[in-house]
């Protein structure tokens, strides 16, 4: 009799244990499933936060979607404009953007982040963006690191499907409509994941189509890990069709084309704040007038018509300068001089090639530092010597690879 009352109490004391054990369990899962499902709106009000606390501007999310299995959420309807904007074009149009964690930097160590965005547009309307606000002055810097604040890590990898990027100003008659549509953007190796010995570790690639359907290619290599990023890129832009911007040459010049191609060549390196680089725009086969003119219209355009023909390369049918850039990037100087001749040299000596010239080296950008004792002639000796001894480097590293 007394054995069996001692009996219940450690059946009663098995039960409740059994309870406990499958009770805990049962209420972590309930509460991750609820975690789970109120994520995305705790995410979302905290981006929203952050975009209102953006000074002299305005912007939201529309949607939220997680994705826990790959460490990933995406961000839907994202957008941002000035307070006090004039239009109802949303200065950055972000329609899905897709941040999760880079499993491939987790097997180098490192918690880093890549960004994926589909079809985001940027729109600088020029009045929009230069109208002061009630709310204070909008600073660049504010809404960028906003933007970077969303992602809770550092960013590695980067990439753009399908973008655009316009410039519009509607106080010109008629209003300019810059863009470039269709932009594929790479840009890996941000956070110098991958060390290695080269001094830009960040390469970076772009393509795009401007307006006038010309061709736009950008390569080169960063490094951003510093407070003014060093940098090394070619850019060109290719075959595109000069009336689409008869807006900007008619608003500026007076002038208007009824047939050419315009092309733009430029490469640049930066080094600890230091510029140096040119930007070489052609013009060729181009024709103006046009019959619905003016009589002082076509006056003028026959003036500079005749002026262009003088300065044209008559064996290419192309008017060309190369215009040098360089100096602090607080401070810089553009050759005056230089763009000058270079129009004739062009137009009388011989024509400039339809590419860019390939000589300008990041090297370049620390060499005008390291030679400010020399004379100019003494740098220009300097500069040539140092061309051709990395075009021989470049002869033996491609001989060297063939063998």
């Amino acid at each position: 009799m007394s054995s069996g009352t001692k009996a219940k109490p450690t059946k009663n004391k098995r039960r409740a244990y059994k309870k406990k054990r499958f009770l805990i369990p049962t209420i972590i899962i309930v509460a991750l499933i609820i975690f789970r499902i109120l994520l995305p709106g705790i995410v979302k009000n905290y981006i929203n936060k952050v975009l209102a606390d953006i000074p002299g501007y305005y912007g939201q999310v529309s949607d939220i979607d997680i994705a826990l299995y790959r460490g990933a959420y995406v961000i839907d309807g994202l957008y941002l404009n000035k307070v006090n904007a004039k239009t109802q074009v949303p200065f950055l149009n972000f329609p899905n953007t897709d941040i999760s964690i880079e499993w491939k930097s987790l097997f180098k160590g490192k918690i880093v982040s890549e960004i994926k965005m589909y079809s985001p547009e940027v729109t600088y309307i020029f009045e929009d963006q230069k109208a002061t606000s009630t709310e204070g002055e909008a600073d660049a810097e504010d809404w960028t690191k906003a933007l970077t604040d969303i992602v809770p890590i550092d960013i590695n990898h980067f990439e753009v499907y399908d973008g655009k990027v316009g410039f519009v100003k509607l106080q010109t008659e008629p209003d300019i409509d810059l863009y470039m549509d269709k932009l594929r953007l790479t840009a890996d190796n941000l956070r110098n994941v991958r060390e290695s010995g080269r001094t830009l570790p960040s390469p970076i690639t772009a393509t795009a189509v401007s307006i006038g359907q010309g061709d736009f290619k950008l390569d080169g290599a960063l490094n951003l890990i510093k407070e003014i990023p060093d940098m090394d890129l070619n850019i060109k832009l290719e075959n595109a069709d000069v009336t689409a911007i008869n807006d900007l040459t008619r608003a500026y010049s007076g002038i208007d084309f009824k047939r050419g191609d315009v092309s733009v060549y430029s490469e640049f390196a930066i080094a600890d704040g230091h510029f140096k680089g040119y930007v070489k725009p052609m013009l060729k086969d181009s024709k103006m007038i046009s019959k619905e003119d003016g009589i002082l219209g076509v006056i003028w355009e026959g003036f500079v018509g005749m002026f262009k023909f003088i300065l044209k390369n008559q064996g290419t049918d192309t008017i060309a300068t190369q215009v040098p850039l360089e100096g602090d990037l607080n401070d810089i100087d553009a050759g005056i001089w230089p763009t000058i001749v270079n129009i004739f040299e062009n137009a009388w000596i011989h024509a400039f090639q339809t590419d860019i010239n390939d000589d300008i080296d990041y090297e370049d950008a620390f060499l005008e530092k390291d030679t400010s004792e020399m004379t100019r002639e003494e740098k220009k000796e300097y500069r040539k010597l140092k061309r051709q001894k990395r075009k021989e480097e470049r002869l033996a590293e491609k001989e060297n690879d063939t063998v």
